[in-house]
């Protein structure tokens, strides 16, 4: 049986993946007990442009990420996250590379010590 937790985002079209956006939203605005009008007082948006973003209407990146912060949501970023890996070959060259002893220093013949 598969899990139905799981969505398949790449065979969702543009409006269907707006439309789980505004899912997500509202559902969140609602556990969290807030109308509307609160929501987007905070966000700084109009209560006609947090309809738009629950029914999955066009709306501003900077909208969207206005309500996320006003719902304590913005962990969904995490998904955006850039890391920066080292690739396999890149990392045996650094560590055949790296230091694996030290070397006596000899002072040259030529130089006397102040001493």
């Amino acid at each position: 049986m598969p899990d139905k937790s799981y969505n398949n985002w790449l065979s969702m079209s543009d409006d269907a993946l707006a439309k789980q956006i505004g899912v997500f939203i509202k559902h969140n605005r609602l556990e969290q007990n807030k109308t509307q009008d609160k929501v987007a007082e905070d966000a700084g948006i109009s209560r006609s442009t947090l309809s738009l973003l629950e029914r999955g209407e066009t709306v501003t990146l900077s909208t969207l990420i206005q309500v996320l912060r006003v719902l304590d949501q913005l962990q969904v970023m995490d998904a955006f996250e850039v890391r920066n890996r080292i690739s396999p070959l890149a990392l045996a060259k650094a560590e055949k590379e790296q230091r694996k002893r030290a070397r006596n220093t000899k002072i040259n013949d030529t130089e006397t010590s102040t001493w």
